[in-house]
């Protein structure tokens, strides 16, 4: 017998990858609004601490397991250096995001 099922989240968005320049710099690229409200729709039934949600990403060639981050009303996603090296990306290029709630 299997537990529930949890809704399966599928999304597809573009945004300009922007750097944070905090006590741990990174780089992320903003999920935008409609499709925050989409992943909050479901979080409930997903996130982990602090609003944290666990994601399959896909950009480019490159796929990864990493979590998105509640900012205000919007969800940040964390592009790590090994992504933006195989994809060739800088801060201000424009991301195509494929993504997909774990």
């Amino acid at each position: 017998m299997s537990g529930p099922s949890r809704p399966s989240t599928r999304l597809e968005f573009s945004g300009p990858l922007w750097f944070w320049r905090g006590p741990a710099p990174w780089y992320f690229v903003t999920v935008p609004a409609e499709q925050s409200g989409e992943l909050k729709a479901t979080s409930g039934l997903v996130t982990y601490g602090w609003g944290m949600i666990p994601v399959r990403v896909q950009v480019g060639t490159t796929a990864w397991k990493t979590s998105l981050f509640p900012k205000g009303d919007l969800y940040v996603l964390p592009v790590r250096a090994s992504v933006r090296q195989a994809e060739g990306l800088e801060e201000g290029d424009l991301v195509s995001v494929h993504l997909e709630v774990a």
